[in-house]
């Protein structure tokens, strides 16, 4: 199964540390959306969402994985289909244009005042910066305003998957 990931787990440690048997398949584009830091995290900060805008140049930068299909109900509950996010069926193009069939998780819960906490902006510009995604579309993950998480056990455990 094709996956889309455009937030989080564009990281690859960060995906494999959820779903080790994960397979990047490379950089693909998702038209007519763009990215927005809106969806009202469990946690009590933002997370990442796609937002459809109907415009042609639009578009939502990301990783395409191959997810086997026994893991899809794993990556399903950590990322809380039905809680916050529901899953979508759409068309991406990979990096030679051609058009691939994935799914992807659309946020369900929205809080526009909430900002995502630092370590998971760094997730997602770690996942931008690793598939080196254009420079344009990193500064725009970098102007995203972020908060400190107030739990330092959690801040730790979510860096200490970039540790050797």
């Amino acid at each position: 199964m094709l996956y889309f990931a455009y937030g989080s787990n564009m990281s690859l440690r960060r995906i494999a540390a959820r779903i080790p048997s994960v397979k990047k398949v490379g950089v693909a584009t998702l038209k007519g959306y763009r990215l927005a830091f809106h969806k009202k995290g469990k946690d009590g900060s933002a997370k990442c969402d796609v937002i459809q805008t109907g415009e042609s140049n639009a578009s939502v930068l990301g990783v395409l994985y191959d997810i086997c299909t026994k893991d899809k109900s794993i990556l399903d509950e950590i990322e809380g289909v039905g809680k916050g996010y529901e899953l979508k069926e759409v068309f991406v193009f990979n990096d030679k244009g051609e058009e691939k069939n994935a799914f992807l998780y659309v946020a369900s819960v929205i809080d526009s005042t909430m900002l995502p906490y630092n370590w998971y902006k760094e997730h997602v510009l770690r996942g931008a910066k690793e598939n080196k995604l254009p420079s344009n579309y990193i500064r725009e993950i970098e102007a995203v305003n972020s908060i400190k998480d107030p739990n330092l056990e959690r801040h730790q455990k979510e860096m200490g998957i970039y540790s050797p």
